[in-house]
């Protein structure tokens, strides 16, 4: 037991350090918005990128495996070093802000989009109690089963007042965090989608990827989010279709 309580404190000093430097000025307002005239002016210099650069963009390089919203994130050093823009907006990251700057379809039409950073925080905190608690017991804290490859998290099992939720960048409500039978945690997207192909016309089909829908008509990226589909006019997850 002595052992393991000394492996825990290195985990819970590096969770303080993540998360009072992950955007430390973030409380500010004015970093907390995403502004239409930041998003077009990353998207014209990014445009401007590619096309002085031969076809290239200044993304940071990520593994192949990482997951398509999270993977394209722009490199702002590579657009400053070669003067296609003067500083990271305000509301970035780079600049204490609460938003990740990110690119969708970044060979054929590089598109920016944003990544809200509090969700990536709530991800990982609820991600250290999930590392607690498998120190102690084999299997992660399943909940209820979801479908065959998600479940709900058993927040009594992780030492948590209430089942751990992340707000929507979409509709400012809150959606819950699930997880795979590997122990990885995603957001449930499934109420934003379910509204989307209410209010918007699309000629999406049963097994296409629904959350595209999402980033059409909106500045964010569901981050941390699996594939979805549509079946009888309502959303599923894309694993149901197996």
């Amino acid at each position: 037991m002595e052992k393991r309580t000394y492996l825990l404190i290195p985990i819970i000093l590096l969770t303080f350090l993540l998360t009072g430097c992950l955007y430390p000025q973030s409380e500010k307002s004015e970093n907390q918005i995403p502004y239409e005239e930041q998003l077009q002016t990353v998207q014209q210099s990014v445009n401007s990128y590619k096309e002085g650069e031969n076809g290239l963009v200044p993304i940071q390089t990520k593994d192949n495996d990482t997951p398509e919203f999270e993977k394209y994130l722009i490199d702002f050093s590579q657009l400053r070093e070669k003067g296609y823009l003067s500083e990271p907006p305000g509301n970035s990251f780079e600049k204490g802000g609460v938003y990740q700057y990110t690119l969708l379809n970044p060979e054929d039409d590089p598109t920016v989009k944003l990544i809200d950073l509090r969700i990536t925080e709530e991800i990982r905190r609820v991600n250290v109690q999930l590392d607690f608690y498998r120190q102690e017991n084999y299997y992660p804290a399943f909940g209820k089963k979801i479908t065959d490859k998600f479940y709900t998290i058993d927040y009594n099992k992780l030492g948590l007042e209430e089942a751990p939720t992340v707000t929507s960048p979409f509709s400012q409500e809150e959606l819950p965090i699930i997880m795979d039978l590997d122990g990885n945690l995603f957001v449930d997207y499934s109420y934003d989608l379910n509204n989307a192909i209410q209010e918007y016309n699309h000629a999406y089909s049963e097994g296409d990827d629904i959350r595209y829908l999402l980033t059409d008509h909106s500045p964010f990226v569901p981050a941390y989010s699996v594939p979805y589909t549509i079946k009888d006019n309502q959303v599923i997850f894309s694993d149901e279709m197996e």
